[in-house]
């Protein structure tokens, strides 16, 4: 790799090209996206493309080299990805999660890694290594099931949140498990007799992890929100919002580096730093910020599992390979659907969940060769292990396909809720939410008369100080702009019942109007406009109902100035919503087609004026 020559980049060059040429490729053939970063892995890897760079010199152009490079990357992609999660959770959240993270997810890890362990030892391996490949090939892929769920929109679903608890609990599992991986090497070498001093020593090294778990944990608290929020106010005044992107991903890449630095996984300190910002108000801002990266990152990481497919190995012994993939498949799906169905989950739900969780996993990989470092794993049968793993990999795609095809004609059973199932566990937004974007003096008003009336509420605002001051009184309130679709898509547009903008200023009202009305044609979407001509302007953008600053006023003066004159209260309302209504036909007159006018309301206001015991509740 000749320096100076633009060699050094030749890999980011490959894999950029990949991204940009192959993925899109599988998306119009509507292929998960997943499977072509996998294929573009084994294309572009030292069994594709690299087999004939030897006689054809200019094809190293065309394959990914440094290997090490790439695996490097691809940790990091998986710490993003455990970081956006982290972000979609919360204590209160885990807490409630805790039955199916700490029951269903660990009795699944405990029940496949004994059977699989069973079954190595059946085929001759000592207790030691089978223990190994056990607990190795017992974990799930996080990084291929979560964004295959997320590509068929069923992590919302009673299968992608029950998937979601298993994974997370192999996450959660991984140190322990590395530990007791080196706690089995001091038994192996101790030979028959244990001696306790040296167990003693391996038990030890659980003293690291949990203290700096705890150091970590406590220092977020400490410092993720004062720093966050000083970020914001440098944004609010102007300066930059490539200054929350450096934040943000200081963030992951420092919480991963200081769990690796105590024993710990750099997914897992990732994941701790996204659950500990997930309770701040920068939440949706950072996950913004942070999803391009991610899906980048996670990009190598597939290509990274492709380019360790070792074809040649795979053919020198193919029954055994594909045996061993098949065989871990078809083991785990029985074992995991046997589990989910304990639990009280239906079939349907159950089959989905057991297929994908099937194949093997990335960190299959991390225990497998930390058993070969410890001397404990036959290298020749860890190796095919590996090789399987991989295989198992690609099908994920493959089975969430195979999943949905047999469970589609299957009308879903509705049974007993089981908990941590509920809808609002679910790993994305709320789901029915009034969104309300502004939380200054009018939109604070309106979020207390929702919750006055039982009306669920999330606010976003992009002043930090508005942001501060909603949180301390209770509200759910965060920092973003709602012009970005992306915001709005993070703050959960898609479920939202009805959008309201508050906002004083004309433009930026527009601005989050088009952008909503572009995601959901459907929204029910009320705007505070600054006069008529700015309502009219709203209405042509295809609000539901525009309120106009000065018209409200006005109606407002005559309808004081009335009632304290002595007129009927009855009569007075009912004239009033007659002429706001007059207003309204005629804002809307400039509606687009097939946003006609809504019924009149006053029309309803009076037939019920001589009853004093019924007004509109909708005048405002």
């Amino acid at each position: 790799m000749g320096q100076g020559h633009g060699g050094e980049y030749r890999d980011l060059v490959v894999f950029l090209a990949a991204a940009g040429v192959v993925v899109p490729l599988f998306n119009r053939l509507k292929i998960s996206p997943v499977l072509g970063f996998l294929a573009a892995g084994v294309l572009l890897g030292p069994d594709g493309l690299g087999r004939f760079a030897q006689s054809s010199g200019w094809l190293s152009w065309l394959t990914i080299g440094d290997q090490a490079q790439i695996r490097q990357l691809s940790e990091l992609g998986v710490a993003f990805l455990l970081f956006m999660i982290g972000l979609e959770l919360s204590w209160e959240r885990l807490k409630a999660m805790r039955r199916l993270v700490f029951g269903l997810g660990m009795l699944q890890i405990a029940l496949c890694a004994v059977v699989i362990a069973v079954v190595f030892m059946a085929l001759g391996q000592p207790l030691a290594g089978a223990a190994v490949l056990g607990m190795g090939l017992a974990l799930s892929s996080t990084a291929v099931v979560m964004p295959v769920l997320a590509a068929q929109g069923r992590i919302n679903s009673e299968t992608g949140r029950a998937t979601f608890a298993v994974l997370l609990a192999q996450d959660v599992a991984v140190a322990p498990i590395l530990i007791t991986v080196t706690v089995l090497a001091t038994l192996a070498q101790s030979g028959p007799s244990v001696d306790p001093a040296e167990l003693g020593r391996a038990l030890f090294t659980l003293a690291p992890a949990a203290g700096g778990l705890f150091l970590m944990v406590l220092l977020g608290r400490l410092v993720l929100r004062p720093m966050f929020r000083s970020v914001a106010r440098a944004q609010h005044r102007g300066e930059g919002r490539e200054l929350f992107v450096a934040a943000s991903l200081l963030v992951v890449v420092a919480a991963g580096l200081a769990a690796q630095a105590v024993g710990l996984s750099m997914s897992l300190g990732a994941l701790v730093a996204g659950v500990l910002l997930a309770e701040t108000e920068f939440r949706r801002e950072v996950e913004v910020a942070i999803d391009p990266f991610k899906g980048l990152l996670l990009g190598v990481f597939f290509i990274g599992v492709g380019i360790s497919l070792d074809l040649d190995a795979v053919a020198a012994d193919p029954a055994t390979v594909l045996g061993l993939a098949g065989g871990l498949i078809l083991l785990k799906a029985l074992i995991i659907f046997v589990i989910v169905r304990a639990w009280g989950l239906a079939a349907r739900s159950a089959i989905e969940t057991a297929l994908i969780l099937g194949p093997a996993g990335e960190f299959a990989f991390v225990i497998l060769s930390t058993g070969l470092v410890e001397g404990l794993a036959t290298p020749e049968l860890t190796h095919k292990a590996m090789l399987a793993a991989t295989l198992s990999m690609f099908a994920v795609p493959l089975l969430a396909v195979l999943a949905r095809v047999v469970t589609q004609r299957a009308a879903p059973v509705a049974g007993p809720e089981v908990e941590g199932l509920s809808p609002d566990t679910a790993v994305l937004g709320p789901d029915g939410a009034v969104l309300v974007v502004g939380f200054g003096r009018v939109g604070r008003l309106v979020g207390e008369l929702l919750a006055e009336h039982g009306q669920r509420f999330i606010a976003l605002d992009a002043d930090p100080a508005s942001v501060r001051s909603g949180r301390a009184d209770g509200h759910e309130v965060y920092y973003g702009d709602a012009a970005r679709p992306d915001m709005l898509t993070a703050c959960g547009l898609e479920s939202a019942r009805a959008l309201i903008v508050t906002m004083d200023s004309p433009t930026k009202v527009d601005d989050v109007v088009k952008a909503a009305r572009a995601l959901r044609p459907d929204l029910i979407l009320i705007a505070r406009a600054r006069d008529d001509r700015h309502a009219a302007r709203l209405y042509a953008l295809g609000v539901t109902d525009a309120v106009p600053e000065t018209t409200e006023a006005s109606l407002q003066l005559a309808e004081n100035t009335l009632v304290d004159l002595g007129v009927p209260m009855g009569l007075v309302l009912a004239s009033i919503h007659e002429r706001r209504d007059g207003f309204r036909r005629t804002f809307q007159a400039a509606a687009p087609d097939g946003r006609g006018a809504r019924p009149a309301r006053a029309f309803r206001t009076a037939r019920s004026a001589a009853s004093p015991q019924t007004t509109d509740t909708r005048s405002t």
